[in-house]
């Protein structure tokens, strides 16, 4: 039961009749009102208090310098071959409008790479080797999201073309099977160190569960962008730069390039299937 405001109003009517004054009634009331309890308006009905705001989010430090995207398409994704081998792509045969970030490795945890990615909102791939990231897999896990898969790119970053069987496959299955214990989630795709491969890399990785490698058709860093061909991104085009010190400057020459080439990020397991 509302008691308070009940009693209030009681004593306000006995003033009245009495014939106390208004003003004197209302300075009566505010008296008997306890602290934070609303009083009644000349209607009798609770004054309207004022909504205490919503606390907004800080912009972040980058926002300025980030382009913004339109929404990407919805995706038509590429289909798998079946076969003994896994894939092998340079680029995504598509034609819609989007372009691919990929970063690889994982030496340099820079610390402000979850707020840079968090503001982007982009997709981007990981390929993480476990020998670089091992001392502090939770780094990544900050940066794991809807929008920012992790996939493999072996244990110990060797040259994987010309190796045994046994060598290639110990290094591909064993950093898959690792980063799904960190993760939750089994890579379903690879990209060999150095981008170096052979029939025996895509034989071993295809045994291994994963359907896809990937190279690249850009790179960066330290704030540049160098093309294999031409002087601009093109649609399915896969940007390739690295966990280095240059983590900041390259991540936003990746958004402008793709941003000045009127493309929209995405994420390589909505195109590869």
């Amino acid at each position: 039961m509302r008691i308070v405001p009940v009693a209030v109003a009681v004593l306000a009517a006995i003033l009245l009749v009495s014939g106390v004054p208004g003003a004197t009634v209302q300075r009566t009331m505010a008296r008997a009102v306890p602290s934070g309890v609303a009083q009644p308006g000349a209607s009798g009905s609770p004054e309207p208090t004022a909504a205490t705001p919503t606390p907004t989010r800080p912009a972040s430090k980058y926002a300025a310098r980030l382009p913004q995207f339109s929404a990407p398409p919805t995706p038509e994704p590429v289909t798998v071959p079946d076969g003994p081998n896994a894939a092998w792509y340079h680029r995504i045969p598509t034609s819609q409008p989007v372009a691919f970030i990929t970063i690889d490795d994982g030496w340099v945890k820079h610390p402000e790479a979850r707020e840079l990615l968090a503001a982007a909102g982009v997709p981007v791939t990981l390929f993480l080797t476990i020998d670089s990231i091992k001392d502090n897999p939770d780094y990544f896990r900050q940066l794991q999201s809807d929008k920012v898969t992790i996939e493999a790119h072996t244990i110990s970053h060797p040259s994987l073309r010309g190796q045994s069987y046994a060598l290639q496959r110990r290094e591909l299955c064993g950093s898959a099977d690792q980063l799904g214990k960190w993760y939750g989630r089994r890579p379903i795709f690879f990209r060999p160190p150095f981008g170096n491969k052979d029939t025996t890399t895509l034989k071993a990785a295809r045994d291994c569960g994963m359907k896809a490698g990937f190279f690249w058709t850009e790179t960066v860093h330290e704030g540049k962008v160098r093309y294999q061909k031409g002087k601009t991104v093109q649609a399915g085009d896969i940007l390739l730069m690295h966990f280095r010190p240059a983590f900041v400057e390259d991540f936003i020459a990746a958004l402008v390039a793709i941003h000045r080439a009127g493309l929209t990020p995405a994420l390589l397991s909505d195109y590869v299937r």
